[in-house]
């Protein structure tokens, strides 16, 4: 069903260091450090990375990655940019894309960068997406920020089949109801539970919960030496990680 709501004015803040971007109310729906445009700003948004813990470095940039849900672009522009991966976002508000285009460095669509207009739910079904991606980055709220708008078991099962065979799926679950035990029983029905991680919520009560297309259980060994390969690499703190992020069910 398509989503028959207005779309939401897009407006920006500054408080010097740090650029935000808003859907017409305070609250944050992405952020950009003026000084440091293609990093990540926010750790909510850091740990939506963390997939690169399930593979080999040295073979990210021959990857694919997706979001749905284009935000400030963060994630887009770090996947492209930084990781040098073919990335594509899926976003419905074209406010969005040129509020991003213009004042949050998203360079224009290329060989390996493309902004699909569309409701992600629909686009994500359609044949050309499925089994493309190695990186699948949910982050879809409106501009109340109350709850995911895409949560079902359903559309994490289409989720699931846009992944590769070593793909994995980093989704920001947020919200001012009591939705995370939901959200993820829709998450254990769609990837079965042992391939579910998870995060600690951070302070703001983000909590970015990981998927596996097929399950691994690699040792935390394995983990930290990813960890540090990754922060060295990439300059995300991956190995701070270790502490907040394990297996849903041990």
């Amino acid at each position: 069903m398509k989503n028959t709501n207005p779309l939401p004015e897009v407006n920006i803040s500054e408080d010097g260091e740090v650029r935000f971007l808003h859907l017409g109310t305070e609250w944050v729906q992405g952020s950009m450090l003026l000084d440091a445009p293609f990093d990540i700003e926010l750790d909510y948004v850091q740990r939506m990375m963390a997939w690169l813990l399930f593979v080999e470095p040295d073979s990210v940039a021959g990857r694919r990655a997706l979001q749905l849900g284009l935000g400030s672009a963060a994630l887009t522009k770090f996947s492209h940019k930084r990781l040098r991966m073919d990335t594509t976002a899926i976003e419905i508000n074209p406010q969005v894309v040129a509020v991003c285009r213009r004042w949050f460095k998203l360079p224009p669509d290329g060989a390996r960068l493309r902004v699909l207009m569309g409701d992600a739910g629909e686009v994500i079904r359609r044949d050309e997406h499925r089994a493309r991606y190695d990186a699948l980055q949910v982050d879809l709220y409106d501009h109340e920020a109350a709850a995911p708008v895409l949560d079902s078991a359903g559309f994490y099962a289409d989720c699931r089949d846009a992944l590769t065979d070593e793909g994995c799926l980093t989704v920001n679950l947020f919200g001012r109801d009591s939705s995370y035990a939901r959200s993820l029983a829709s998450l254990a029905e769609a990837f079965g539970e042992d391939a579910v991680w998870a995060f600690r919520p951070t302070r703001e009560g983000n909590t970015v919960v990981l998927a596996q297309r097929h399950a691994s259980r690699p040792s935390r060994l394995e983990l930290l030496a990813r960890a540090e390969a990754v922060q060295q690499r990439w300059g995300l703190p991956a190995v701070k990680w270790m502490r907040l992020f394990k297996p849903v069910r041990e």
